[in-house]
């Protein structure tokens, strides 16, 4: 029922908007999508990949924001356009469709280029540009981890189709050092969940450091019965920030406490399949009052990561290949 909370929103085209009547962006378009990868809903999801090959601009990107076929933000975000890269691996591994594959290997190396001409030598990537081609200041850290695993699973999928892509091997090194190493290289948004899990999430934080970086945070973000606050001052969790440390969790091994959090946000899960975003706490009030499509698709990863799901696992394993310092350091001093 889930899985056609989400088909029932997808328009003809393909496109997988938030609700009915709202705007489709690139990056939860690509998580609705692999949720229904995930649900064995392939044809649906191919559709939606369909969408994406049909709207990449020359240059490899996205915009924004797009309505009812109409663009209504211009600007191109760089991990909206770099996640096409983890939805096309998802679909590739859940089919095995080499004929997808191939047909949408043109779109993930362009949409990863695109992405990588906004990383500084430092190794954090700026977070958009502007139609004009003006970059906007500023790197975040959940989207620069979450380009990691992007550019894990594009890494991947060119050694399946005997591709070589070297500079996407050391840009991906110069962001996890970054990511590990430079924390002050990026716009401080420390009050948020995602900043705390999205670097173990996206590979680069792995081993006795994802450990660590997890406890050091858990009173911060996690209630206890409820799930995942979006940010740490508000008493507020949500159905989609609880599922993606459920993958998290599940990633590092952490299974018992994965299912756990997966339990607890089975209350915001409406009759039709769909979820709520999110609710307060203690009264357990949903809010707000929406059930986005994006949504729905993180619960079905998450659910069919903590059954097992085989895709799923090896995107994880994929973003965090452990490297040593000593290759590392070795990486960035040859460049």
């Amino acid at each position: 029922m889930t899985a056609k909370a989400i088909t029932s929103v997808q328009a003809d085209d393909g496109s997988i908007p938030w609700e009915a009547n709202r705007h489709a962006d690139p990056w939860n378009h690509t998580e609705a999508a692999m949720g229904l990868g995930a649900a064995g809903e392939f044809e649906a999801a191919r559709r939606a990949f369909e969408w994406l090959q049909a709207t990449q601009a020359a240059d490899g990107s996205w915009a924004t924001s797009y309505r009812d076929g109409h663009v209504l933000d211009s600007a191109s975000d760089a991990n909206f356009c770099a996640y096409v890269a983890v939805g096309v691996h998802h679909h590739f591994l859940a089919t095995g469709d080499r004929d997808f594959l191939q047909d949408l290997w043109p779109v993930v190396d362009s949409a990863l280029e695109f992405a990588l001409r906004l990383q500084l030598p430092t190794g954090e990537i700026c977070w958009a540009r502007d139609a004009s081609g003006l970059t906007f200041p500023g790197a975040l850290l959940t989207a620069s981890a979450c380009i990691h695993m992007s550019l894990s699973s594009g890494l991947a999928l060119a050694v399946e189709l005997g591709q070589e892509r070297p500079n996407w091997g050391l840009a991906r090194h110069r962001l996890g050092n970054a990511i590990r190493r430079r924390p002050q290289a990026f716009l401080r948004k420390d009050r948020y969940s995602m900043d705390w899990y999205y670097p173990v999430l996206g590979g680069a934080v792995t081993g006795a450091m994802a450990q660590a970086r997890l406890e050091s945070g858990w009173s911060s973000f996690v209630v206890d019965g409820f799930g995942v606050r979006c940010v740490s001052d508000r008493p507020w969790v949500t159905t989609a920030e609880t599922c993606e440390l459920v993958l998290t969790l599940r990633s590092i091994g952490l299974e018992r406490e994965a299912a756990n959090l997966f339990g607890w946000v089975q209350g915001l899960r409406t009759p039709s399949g769909a979820y709520w975003t999110g609710c307060t706490y203690p009264d357990g009030q949903t809010w707000p009052e929406e059930m986005p499509t994006w949504t729905a698709g993180v619960v079905l990863l998450a659910s069919a990561a903590l059954d097992g799901d085989s895709a799923m696992s090896k995107i994880m394993r994929s973003a965090a290949r452990e490297h040593s310092e000593a290759t590392l350091s070795a990486d960035l001093d040859e460049a």
